[in-house]
């Protein structure tokens, strides 16, 4: 038998400004409204489809700030604003930023939108209905084609086209918060009956393995530069491993089982900390496999099982992804027919099956479970209905969540020692090893040396100051330095890192009012 395992990762940077509430981007709505709940909603029409998903716990508190008006996000008041009260730069502001979805995938799809886009292309003027009808489609088409389909109000809107009023608006905007409120409820839903499994990632995605070293780097790759400074605050790592726990057991009322280590980065350093947290098994890239192996050359064999590890703390299992197949799904199929990239995928999985006879395999793809959709055409429907009917019918492929699987067939094979890497080139270059994303980790090491003094000499730290710190460990910022061209994320992280001195009462550094990124 072909055991199949889903592994789905949803995650959004941290947005929210502390000291304001305002958001300066809103992809946590929007993508809350295309990703999230669809992906487990679909699985109602196939129950033998089981999964799993990742839910990163920043994720989460972002979703829920939305539901509970904790966050002031300008694209959401400029879309509640009447289209006809709408000041110059106001309506300036729509016209620029209410087209940002997919032009091939998704605004061609819909006359009116893509009417629209044309007519701001060729510089032609907005009426006020332009702008209303703007406003409607901006979050019309953010919301997932699942609901646009199932909830008769949103079909109504989508029908009616154009000439919307003030009315077909608030109907938008009304069942895009219901969305957002359904869906931790749903996931929680669908554990409780078996068809999901729902783990975790370290609280706002840091690098774990970079956290309690940044020399560590060194260990996955030789010729890595580091930043001047070492970072290393081991406490920090157990912190956002010990916060994800404790996010996950108020949500689902149970301990999480498995976790997914952002970015798939591991090493032989983080074991402890998940051990001590309750862990049981983790997923991470075949390259760290054959690198913890010391294997030259790709082997399914040792692929395609899990393998346990024996510390002193305990045993963890780690299952490791098909590399190959994850990135079919995440960057080629996208512009292929569905039918035939269906019929490629089953095609794979058919020959594994073969290949391996009556031997009974784990195969996992694990993949970003929210930004590949939107360069799928349906965001992805089409694909993934005629994907989860066909392995549906598959008599070789059972579909599992990891969990289900270990219960059954637990690790066989021991790793003597877990390889430094990540699921990008199996080490960490993305985030470290880079002048500018060093300069980054160089600026964090000093604000995070402040907090140590204050804590040696006895003076208060707020929890805001210590959620500020853990938000600028995060992964994403260090990622974009050096290549964020438009600068939006150099722009976040100086903003979270001057909102940390502001936080400490610390005069803010000079060099944090210059992009890191030249």
């Amino acid at each position: 038998m072909l055991y199949l395992a889903f592994i789905y990762h949803m995650h959004q940077p941290y947005y929210k400004n502390l000291l304001n509430d305002q958001t300066e981007f809103p992809w946590v709505r929007l993508h809350g409204t295309k990703d999230y709940l669809d992906m487990v909603k679909i699985l109602q029409d196939y129950p033998a489809v089981h999964q799993t998903f990742n839910l990163v716990p920043s994720l989460l508190e972002q979703v829920e700030d939305y539901i509970n008006g904790r966050v002031k996000d300008r694209f959401l008041e400029l879309s509640y604003k009447r289209a006809v009260d709408l000041t110059r730069e106001e309506r300036q502001f729509v016209r620029d930023s209410f087209f940002m979805i997919n032009k091939d995938k998704v605004i061609m799809y819909h006359p009116r939108y893509y009417q629209l886009w044309l007519a701001r292309q060729a510089g032609t003027e907005f009426n006020a209905q332009d702008y209303l009808d703007l406003q409607v489609w901006f979050n019309l088409a953010w919301i997932d084609p699942y609901f646009r389909k199932n909830f008769p109000d949103l079909a109504r809107v989508v029908s009616k086209g154009r000439f919307y009023d003030e009315q077909d608006k608030q109907t938008v905007l009304r069942l895009q918060h219901q969305i957002l409120e359904d869906i931790i409820p749903t996931y929680r839903e669908f554990q409780e009956k078996g068809q999901v499994e729902a783990i975790v990632s370290p609280y706002y995605h840091p690098i774990l393995p970079l956290l309690i070293s940044t020399r560590i780097a060194k260990e996955a790759n030789p010729r890595s530069s580091l930043p001047l400074a070492t970072f290393s605050y081991p406490q920090d790592a157990k912190a956002q491993v010990d916060m994800a726990v404790g996010l996950y057991k108020e949500k689902f009322g149970t301990a999480p089982v498995g976790m997914w280590p952002s970015e798939q980065a591991v090493s032989e350093h983080v074991l402890p900390f998940l051990l001590q947290a309750g862990i049981k098994w983790i997923v991470a890239d075949e390259g760290i496999l054959f690198k913890s192996l010391k294997k030259k050359r790709r082997d399914t064999r040792l692929l395609y099982q899990p393998h346990k590890i024996k510390r002193e703390d305990g045993e963890l299992t780690v299952v490791f992804r098909d590399r190959n197949l994850s990135d079919l799904i995440g960057f080629v199929y996208p512009n292929w027919n569905a039918k035939d990239a269906v019929n490629d995928l089953m095609r794979h999985l058919e020959n594994i099956y073969l290949a391996f006879g009556a031997q009974d395999v784990l195969v996992t793809i694990a993949l970003d479970g929210e930004n590949a959709w939107e360069y799928y055409v349906n965001d992805g429907h089409d694909f993934l209905e005629a994907l989860y009917a066909r392995i549906s019918e598959a008599r070789y492929i059972k579909t599992v969540s990891v969990s289900e699987y270990l219960k059954e067939k637990p690790a066989q094979s021991t790793i003597p020692r877990l390889a430094a890497g990540s699921w990008i080139y199996g080490e960490f270059s993305k985030w470290i090893n880079n002048p500018y994303k060093n300069r980054g980790w160089d600026y964090l090491a000093v604000a995070r040396r402040e907090l140590q003094e204050m804590l040696e000499h006895g003076k208060p730290v707020t929890d805001l100051a210590w959620k500020q710190m853990y938000i600028l460990e995060g992964s994403d910022w260090y990622w974009w330095l050096g290549e964020d061209y438009p600068g939006y994320f150099d722009r976040l992280f100086r903003m979270h890192l001057s909102n940390f001195y502001a936080l400490i009462d610390k005069e803010i550094p000079e060099y944090l009012k210059h992009p890191v990124t030249p």
